[in-house]
């Protein structure tokens, strides 16, 4: 059976009898644009979730357990220690995740706000503003910074304990934030992709 035999078979035929079968292509065709729109959408919605909740648990670590580790050894150990893994955080897996839920959130934000009246619009544009500023806006104007401060510390120099002080404090209150705000989004963006499903 050919495609046109199907569209002549289809509910829109009947409704529309007069209607001639090149419109009536097109308007399935219309249709399955949008579905296929509607299943990219979701996807991109759930890979932000995803991506928010994995950053939140990285920086939960650090503010649970990691820098108070750090704290309790000696102020040489800990600078090297932190050093290394500052180091070791520069790699592909890490800053994929960190920077294509970037991407993703600059994509769901312009399309909250040019489909703003479609529900749970709002929910992508809180949880995008969240990620984008509390998330990577901190981290790369306020942790970033203090951490290469620390790369040109010479472990056991005379700065060295008045400097390692300082950025535990410093940089363990910014992580706070920015593991508030990503695990903030990550709701966020669950509430919106359930918003469907809880209106009804």
């Amino acid at each position: 059976m050919s495609y046109t035999n199907l569209t002549l078979n289809a509910p829109l035929r009947g409704y529309c009898p007069n209607f001639p079968k090149p419109f009536i292509q097109d308007l399935y065709s219309q249709r399955n644009l949008l579905t296929n729109f509607d299943y990219s959408l979701f996807g991109l919605k759930l890979l932000a979730a995803l991506g928010c909740g994995l950053i939140a648990g990285v920086f939960f670590a650090f503010s649970t357990f990691v820098m108070n580790a750090l704290a309790r050894i000696a102020p040489t150990q800990g600078i090297i220690a932190m050093q290394s893994i500052n180091i070791a955080a520069i790699n592909p897996l890490f800053m994929t995740v960190l920077f294509g839920t970037a991407a993703a959130c600059v994509f769901l934000f312009i399309f909250s706000l040019l489909r703003w009246h479609q529900p749970g619009a709002v929910y992508l544009l809180v949880g995008s503003l969240l990620y984008l500023v509390g998330t990577l806006g901190v981290t790369i104007v306020f942790n970033v910074p203090l951490n290469d401060a620390l790369a040109r510390v010479e472990p056991g120099s005379a700065i060295e304990l008045s400097l390692w002080s300082s950025y535990l404090a410093n940089w363990t209150i910014w992580n706070h934030i920015r593991t508030g705000t990503a695990l903030a989004a990550a709701t966020s963006f669950t509430i919106a992709l359930c918003y469907r499903t809880v209106q009804s």
